[in-house]
């Protein structure tokens, strides 16, 4: 299984809540294309139109803390970006992200990388490295179970999958 992605790096803080990801006046909509396109507006009204298809987010620490709501990983995804690494997640976050197949990976040394390098992350290895920078960073491997939902697009299309 391929779970190597490669993307250019937008950078955010600590503590980017549900409400940051996505405005609660967003909610009403499922599309993942309009929840992309509204996507950091809080925090930056450019961020869905600096986004190209495959490109990582690298985070601080509690990303995606705030309410339960799955649409914020839904309006990542269809923003185009492809992996959020962080130091630290939300526990609803990260579970909702696994169920809609974003996939999402811890790293302590996130301080480190920068705006607009280049990233290639082996999920399945834990290796994340830094191509602009050629810096290397190993950190736990995401589970076999893990990858096969986010290759199936979510939890769901993974249970369709396995009834068929």
């Amino acid at each position: 299984m391929n779970m190597i992605i490669k993307g250019k790096v937008h950078k955010l803080g600590n503590n980017i809540n549900t409400d940051d990801i996505i405005a609660a006046k967003y909610l009403d909509s499922q599309d993942p294309e309009f929840l992309g396109s509204r996507c950091m507006e809080n925090i930056d009204s450019q961020f869905p139109k600096k986004v190209k298809k495959g490109d990582i987010i690298v985070a601080g620490e509690n990303f995606g803390c705030g309410s339960s709501r799955e649409h914020a990983p839904v309006a990542i995804k269809g923003c185009g970006i492809s992996l959020v690494i962080a130091a630290s997640f939300a526990r609803i976050f990260f579970r909702n992200s696994i169920n809609i197949g974003l996939p999402i990976i811890e790293l302590a040394q996130v301080k480190e990388i920068g705006e607009g390098v280049l990233i290639e992350a082996d999920l399945a290895k834990g290796v994340i490295k830094n191509k602009t920078e050629n810096k290397t960073y190993y950190t736990k491997s995401f589970p076999s179970f893990l990858q096969k939902i986010i290759e199936k697009g979510g939890l769901i299309n993974w249970i369709r999958d396995k009834k068929q």
